[in-house]
């Protein structure tokens, strides 16, 4: 035979023979034998891949995403390995050709009989969105359901997917809780609270320690006193559960920081240590200028407010009294010098954000009075409620179970109100409710609207698009387009804007590590708020406006406010009153050149702001922001491995596999002492890591410079006296850079790179599946097309790719 002939191609289909049915054309084999099989054959395996037991049967997923997998290494350059002998471009474009045609033919008939995406269900999150717009009601109702797990980084994602008994019964008692709260508001009305608390009823003392605010000429003060709780209001208890609109009036602050207000946290809770939890309203910037703030929040029955400032940096306050109390008596502490917020009042207020009651009862009834009505109106209304739940018309076979649980009820004697509940129960606990109905091949309409509406608000489409949907205009591109863009210009558009962000660049994890107190000791509340808030309003921006893809790497602007501004650029340790009236003198941190620039830029009261950066600036895109690098750190220190890893999977597009079995973590040493630089080079230097950490390490070098919380630094350990950081290194294509700047410029000239990164990231998260391998040239398109951030989302949802099973 043939294959006798070629060099080493007889052993190597032996030994695929004895183990596999189906073995890869002829050169293919060459090609694998001459430069794949010294690593990967029985003996050695590395990365856990033998060639010679891996079958060319392309009908098999396992078989298929692993020939898959070694295309993409071939492709990328990243297979063989550098250091070994390498084939002529010739050889491995012929190789790319061949093993390219059958592996595209195979992911093509898989798609055509099963769909790119398996059946897929709603999340939590979004299970929550559809119950509120379907039915008016707000309550919040997700975190009574199983956390979703994440899969190729979104919850989104069908293979991540469970749906067993225990969560069906789950979201059965949902479901009631939200059918219950529907009707007694659509028969009831909506219940009101609406009260003015003064300054001198805040201050009431009641059970408990006194830990509320000071009274002094009217007002109420807060100050910075860390005692747990303090701050509490008794009287501001929430009557029952619900939303409310809170008004401090005339805020102001006593004693402000250098950016000109103090900051602080409005919280709620029990406020009792049975109950120690604590849920933010918002952040409150106090002022010199007075002001009502105004914040909205749903808060629980019992919780009570707490105000107070919340700035590791002030200087802070002792109680003035033994034991857990608070007492204010004899002290002035305005005339000590202690930074406070002052206020006039507060009001509180029942809301209902999503709908009021009479747009529950019309979404639950339509135009009937279902207390007059026959029962002969159960068909129409289940019918009605139907149609919107399962988001497309319904057929007489798929309605008739629904309006035979409301007629065996009806029969029973019992009232149409009844009968009706008992239908709309059963229609949120359906496949067609929970799960998306999509049949392999091209969407119709009203799975393209469903796709869409779920992709931009997280929640069922409105009745414009159900409408295009029932005329079969949705596959029409620049009807498709125009509804993208309506889509990203309403307010439920925020509600994507979260939920990818949290997916996306992992925000939901902001909370999973605690900075060390006593390495980051100005780290706070206040802080980490006014990250998410940077972040988010930094990814609206670059939509909003279309701005380049490349901004994702490094842009001329930020979002801050004064408080981020000062621990971006090293805030001063915070002080502790002393007994007596001595005080601990400040320790001021080194204050970089561009701190004066910046705070010119800020005008106090208008919390989170757009400045112009000044050449010079450490900050600017996203790789820089507080939020990515503080979920990048554990708390203590950093890791180039994480944060590489991040770097090129959620911007670069880069996937990185996991490690081999076997191989240690990396322990940091907190002192500083060694660098991470130095400990990575045990792994560099061993073969089965070297391929991946040549991608991996070199935007992990390049942001050594930020420590756990986002703050710049020359070097480890406490005030940076330890090793010194090196930010140089060399990408994975041979790029030298010296620091992170320099990276920026190489990356800020690949926007096709970064382009296809996002829109692979937003077609995962949008149609829940990753990326197949015949999408591949797809995302090339959109890449060479669009550099927007909104662009690019547009020609994702165009695409045929989103617009397929």
């Amino acid at each position: 035979m043939r294959l006798a002939l070629i060099p080493g191609v007889l052993a190597f289909t032996t030994c695929l023979s004895s183990h596999a049915a189906a073995t890869p054309p002829a050169p293919l084999t060459a090609f694998l034998d001459q430069h794949c099989l010294e690593c990967h054959d029985a003996d050695v395996s590395k990365g856990g891949l033998d060639l010679t037991a891996l079958a060319f049967d392309l009908t098999d997923t396992a078989a298929l995403q692993k020939w898959q997998q070694v295309f993409k290494r071939v492709r990328d350059d990243e297979m063989p390995p550098k250091k070994q002998p390498r084939p002529d471009k010739t050889a491995t474009e012929s190789f790319l050709t061949q093993l390219k045609q059958p592996l595209l033919k195979a992911d093509a008939a898989d798609i055509a009989e099963n769909g790119r995406v398996r059946s897929r269900r709603l999340t939590r999150t979004e299970y929550e969105h559809t119950l509120h717009d379907l039915l008016g009601i707000d309550i919040p109702l997700k975190e009574l359901l199983p956390e979703d797990r994440a899969s190729h980084g979104f919850e989104t994602v069908a293979e991540g997917q469970q749906l067993s008994h225990h969560q069906l019964g789950r979201y059965l008692d949902v479901a009631d809780r939200a059918l219950d709260e529907a009707f007694t508001r659509a028969l009831e009305g909506d219940a009101t609270y609406q009260k003015h608390h003064t300054p001198k009823e805040l201050a009431k003392f009641t059970r408990g320690n006194y830990r509320g605010p000071d009274f002094r000429d009217g007002k109420s003060l807060s100050w910075p006193i860390t005692l747990q709780f303090f701050g509490r209001m008794k009287v501001t208890e929430a009557p029952a559960d619900g939303w409310y609109r809170i008004t401090l009036r005339g805020v102001h602050a006593i004693n402000p920081s250098s950016d000109g207000a103090v900051w602080g946290t409005l919280r709620s809770g029990i406020c009792y240590s049975n109950a120690p939890l604590l849920s933010m309203i918002g952040l409150v910037e106090a002022t010199t200028t007075p002001r009502d703030l105004v914040y909205e929040a749903w808060i629980p029955k019992d919780h009570m407010l707490e105000l107070k400032p919340n700035d590791a940096t002030l200087k802070r306050a002792k109680t003035g009294a033994n034991g857990g109390n608070v007492s204010f008596e004899g002290r002035d502490l305005a005339k000590d010098g202690f930074a406070g917020i002052a206020h006039h009042g507060i009001d509180i207020q029942r809301i209902h954000p999503v709908a009021d009651a009479s747009t529950v009862k019309q979404r639950l009834f339509g135009e009937i009075d279902v207390q007059q009505a026959e029962k002969q109106a159960l068909d129409t209304l289940v019918q009605r409620f139907a149609t919107r739940a399962f988001r497309r018309p319904v057929s007489p076979a798929q309605i008739s179970p629904y309006l035979a649980i409301g007629h065996g009820i009806l029969k029973e004697g019992e009232p149409l109100l009844k009968a009706l509940k008992a239908s709309y129960r059963a229609i949120l606990c359906s496949p067609r409710f929970l799960t998306f109905i999509e049949a392999p091949g091209p969407l119709d309409d009203h799975a393209i609207a469903t796709r869409l509406s779920y992709a931009l608000w997280v929640s069922m489409p409105d009745a414009e698009l159900r409408q295009l949907a029932d005329q079969g205009q949705l596959r029409q591109p620049q009807v498709l387009a125009q509804q993208v863009e309506r889509l990203l210009t309403d307010p439920k558009s925020k509600r994507f804007l979260h939920s990818f962000t949290d997916q996306w660049l992992k925000l939901n994890q902001i909370d999973f590590t605690s900075p060390d107190t006593r390495q980051f000791p100005t780290f706070d509340a206040v802080v980490q708020e006014s990250l998410l808030q940077e972040t988010r309003a930094y990814i609206n921006e670059l939509i909003e406006k279309d701005l380049p893809v490349t901004q994702l790497i490094d842009s001329d602007f930020a979002f801050l406010n004064g408080r981020l501004l000062r621990h971006y650029n090293g805030d001063q340790q915070p002080v502790t009153a002393l007994k007596g009236n001595k005080k601990r003198p400040a320790k001021t941190a080194p204050v970089p050149q561009t701190e004066s620039l910046l705070t010119a830029q800020l005008k106090p009261g208008h919390n989170l702001q757009k400045i112009q950066l000044p050449p010079a600036s450490k900050r600017g895109g996203l790789v820089t922001q507080g939020a990515l690098l503080k979920v990048t750190a554990d708390g203590t220190s950093t890791s180039p491995v994480v944060r590489g890893v991040f770097i090129n999977e959620r911007l670069l597009g880069i996937h990185i596999p996991p490690p081999p079995p076997g191989i240690p973590a990396i322990e940091p040493d907190i002192r500083g002492a060694t660098s991470i630089r130095d400990q990575l080079e045990k792994h560099r230097s061993n073969e089965s890591c070297a391929s991946c950490h040549q991608t991996i390490d070199p935007p992990g070098f390049a942001l050594e410079n930020y420590d756990p919380v986002g703050v710049w630094r020359s070097g480890y350990g406490k005030d940076s006296q330890g090793a010194k950081v090196n930010p140089s290194g060399t990408t994975p294509d041979g790029a030298a850079f010296s620091d992170l700047g320099t990276w920026k410029q190489i990356y800020t000239q690949r926007p096709q790179q970064l382009a296809r990164g996002f829109a692979q990231h937003f077609l995962t998260y949008a149609t829940g599946a990753p990326p197949h391998f015949s999408d591949e040239s797809t995302l090339d398109a959109i890449a060479q097309r669009a550099t927007g951030l909104r662009s690019i989302l547009r020609e994702v949802v165009l695409s045929e790719v989103f617009q397929m099973k």
